[in-house]
C-alpha cells in the first residue's frame, strides 16, 4: 500500500527541482494524491474498514488546504499541478 522509494524518486524529480526537494507543495499534493489513489481500492473490498476510512480523510482533508495554499500563494502553479495530477475543481 505504501509507496516504495522508487516511486518516492519520481515523484521528486517531477514535481520538484531534484529528488531531494520534499518540502515543495506541487510534492506534498502529488505524494498525496498517489497514496489517495492508492487506497481508494480498497474502500471497494472493505468497506467497513472505517479506521483506514479516516485516515484517507485525512490525507484528502490536508491536500485540499496545500491546494488551497497553492491558490493563494501562485495561481499558475496550481493549475500546473491539477492538470498534471488530474484533479478536478
Amino acid at each position: 500500500m505504501a509507496l516504495t522509494s522508487e516511486q518516492k524518486k519520481e515523484i521528486f524529480n517531477k514535481f520538484g527541482e531534484n529528488e531531494h526537494d520534499t518540502g515543495k507543495a506541487e510534492v506534498q499534493i502529488a505524494m498525496l494524491t498517489e497514496n489517495i489513489n492508492q487506497l481508494t481500492p480498497h474502500f471497494d473490498k472493505h468497506k467497513k474498514d472505517h479506521h483506514s476510512r479516516r485516515g484517507l480523510l485525512k490525507m484528502v482533508g490536508k491536500r485540499r488546504r496545500l491546494l488551497d495554499y497553492l491558490i493563494k500563494k501562485d495561481i499558475t502553479r496550481y493549475r500546473g499541478i491539477i492538470k498534471d495530477l488530474g484533479l478536478r475543481r
